[in-house]
């Protein structure tokens, strides 16, 4: 596996530091950014090129689902995962074009290798 250039977009930073110290961590995984809002991935995302993206759901502005459903239009898009402390059906996921959905708590390094491996099998 080549190094898969990760970007994390969660509006809370304490959150931010925790994914990106467990991206960090994992082997094959770098981070290419860290940014707080929607708005910012938009712009990020043809800047950075990074191959998976990690997505708070509840961003304000542009919130991480329509994020997502801007990023994954374009060519060649990088995979989005979507992160959140509530649960998947509290939300319409349908067409966003995410690959997934994962919870916050439980999200480590046997996750994250979990989600780029499925990458191929969207669950959104």
């Amino acid at each position: 596996m080549g190094e898969v250039r990760v970007l994390i977009v969660d509006d809370q930073e304490p959150f931010r530091r925790a994914i990106a110290a467990v991206v960090s961590e994992t082997d094959g995984f770098v981070v290419v950014a860290s940014i707080s809002s929607g708005e910012e991935a938009l712009l990020a995302v043809p800047r950075l090129r990074p191959s998976l993206v990690l997505m708070d759901v509840n961003l304000p502005g542009i919130d991480g689902i329509e994020a997502t459903r801007r990023i994954t239009r374009d060519a060649d898009p990088p995979v989005v995962v979507l992160l959140s402390t509530y649960d998947r059906e509290e939300f319409d996921l349908s067409g966003c074009g995410a690959a997934s959905y994962l919870a916050k708590a439980s999200f480590g390094p046997d996750i994250l290798t979990d989600a780029w491996a499925r990458r191929h099998r969207p669950e959104c």
